[in-house]
């Protein structure tokens, strides 16, 4: 998962560079504009992202690692 979590990362670095929409007037709702909305988009994207990152390729603490540890040979 820790590498689904980085193409997720390289995409939205990628998708993020939105040059098709400077030009573009239409607006969504009749008063959002849609350059505004896909950004918006991007950034719960974003957060999304960062919130599996914390869970999935976050390393965990030393101490936590060692009580694990510690745990895992006792119950042998």
């Amino acid at each position: 998962m820790k590498y689904v979590v980085w193409g997720m990362v390289i995409f939205l670095l990628i998708i993020h560079q939105d040059n098709w929409l400077w030009e573009n007037d239409s607006l969504v709702f009749g008063f959002f504009p849609i350059g505004l909305l896909y950004h918006a988009g991007i950034s719960l994207a974003a957060a999304f992202t960062w919130y599996l990152a914390t869970i999935f390729a976050w390393p965990i603490d030393e101490e936590e690692e060692k009580e694990i540890i510690k745990q895992e040979g006792a119950g042998q």
